[in-house]
């Protein structure tokens, strides 16, 4: 029995002594790795596949996000959103500077918490410039300054180098940005102990892990889905202008066209895909969507109304939705003018020089005319209409329709408002013109 007892607890000892070993391993925490790029420009698309992103990162319980940057830049009000995104995400975030980074991606790799740089990579360059890419107003680049300071001190780097990098008047002459000249770091000058804007040169991904500590752990690469990548197509600022005069031309030849053809319909996807990336990229909201509707159906409500209000508050409620739809709003007003002035230009030069010669425009647009000499006769004036008076089948608001002797005749009043089933006398008759006016109760017993 004790020859028993004592093989038992051997064996307990054995099988413990294996398994031990073997939980310890298997408990061992590898770590989690996000790898997100920042390449191309820093746009509106850019914040929405970074906020997926960060939220992904931060569900899965992710150690370490890593920004695989490689920008020339972009939109500073964008940049401002994406750092504000980066500040307000728990998980520690490393910008790996793998080419380049300049001016608004310098401002986000100054919000990451370490900072490393690819061999010849760069990180500066960072003036603020407005719209016609040139430089911004004082006001601008005051607060962009103070932008690009808060950042190096929010992670407790030196702010001089990060303010030579935004104002170019700043002296900086030992790093090549003397008066007039913004300050680009090298990455063997960023990880200098008198700069500390770098933690170290990495030779590429795998080294950057091990610099970082995360030698052996799981990374997981995400890339922009393809709504994103059409979203961030879509809402780069030269594509906007293009897809909007592409949207105006198609339109205005199809007011030209008989029925519905390929001009409206490139039209109208024009404007749908205008909506759908800046919808995806987190731009437009779904009431700028029922803004254009309503300007829409104002704009159609016209062909069947007078006076013309209902176009006109139409196409203030379209262009409204459009300007309503970017990010900038100065920037998207700028963008509907060039798309209009590009659109009726074009609209001019195909009319004036190619509507002749073209003959498939002539089966998309309505060229013929209904002149006398095309073989067409205009209506006749009836100047036998004259003083005979008629009933109003229609309200006039001025124009509308009477019955005379059994058949019904389009008219006008002399810009009065007449209602239905009232007497009136035919007063002007000018072509295909009627001119009638209501007759007094007097008059109408006589």
């Amino acid at each position: 029995m004790q020859k028993l007892i004592r093989g038992i607890l051997l064996l307990t000892l054995i099988i413990s002594a294996v398994l031990f070993p073997l939980s310890t391993t298997s408990s061992a925490k590898t770590g989690t790795v996000y790898k997100v790029p920042v390449h191309n420009e820093v746009e509106k698309g850019l914040y929405a596949f970074l906020k997926r992103s960060f939220k992904e990162a931060e569900q899965s319980g992710a150690d370490v996000i890593v920004l695989d940057i490689n920008t020339p830049g972009g939109f500073t009000d964008t940049a401002g959103e994406i750092a504000k995104l980066m500040d307000e995400t728990d998980t520690k975030i490393v910008a790996f500077v793998n080419k380049r980074a300049l001016s608004a991606g310098a401002f986000l790799a100054l919000h990451a918490d370490e900072i490393y740089m690819a061999p010849n990579s760069t990180m500066g360059a960072s003036a603020v410039i407005d719209g016609s890419g040139n430089a911004a107003d004082t006001k601008a680049r005051s607060a962009w300054s103070a932008d690009m300071i808060n950042a190096a001190e929010s992670h407790q780097r030196d702010p001089k180098f990060a303010l030579a990098m935004a104002n170019p008047e700043e002296d900086l002459s030992e790093f090549r940005a003397g008066p007039g000249e913004l300050l680009t770091l090298r990455d063997s000058e960023a990880v200098l102990p008198e700069v500390g804007y770098s933690e170290g040169t990495v030779a590429n991904y795998d080294e950057l892990l091990t610099k970082i500590g995360m030698k052996d752990s799981t990374t997981i690469s995400t890339d922009p889905t393809l709504t994103e990548q059409i979203a961030r197509f879509i809402t780069n600022p030269v594509v906007v202008p293009i897809l909007l005069s592409i949207a105006g031309l198609g339109l205005i030849v199809e007011l030209y066209s008989p029925g519905f053809g390929v001009a409206g319909t490139m039209g109208l996807s024009a404007l749908l895909l205008f909506f759908y990336g800046h919808l995806i990229a987190g731009l437009a909201g779904y009431e700028t969507i029922l803004l254009f509707i309503i300007g829409a159906g104002l704009i159609i409500a016209e062909l069947f109304l007078p006076h013309g209000i209902a176009g006109i508050l139409g196409a203030i409620a379209v262009t409204g939705s459009i300007i309503l739809a970017g990010a900038n709003p100065v920037y998207m007003a700028i963008s509907v003018l060039i798309a209009l002035v590009i659109a009726t230009t074009g609209m001019v030069v195909i009319m004036k020089f190619f509507g002749k010669k073209l003959h498939l425009l002539n089966k998309v647009i309505l060229m013929d005319a209904t002149d006398t000499e095309s073989g067409y006769v205009s209506n006749v004036n009836r100047i036998d209409w004259l003083g005979k008076t008629a009933v109003t089948l229609t309200a006039l608001r001025p124009s509308g329709a009477i019955v005379m002797d059994g058949e019904r005749i389009d008219v006008v009043s002399e810009g009065n408002y007449i209602d239905k089933g009232k007497h009136v006398k035919i007063v002007k008759v000018e072509g295909s013109r009627t001119v009638v006016r209501e007759l007094q109760e007097m008059e109408g017993n006589e």
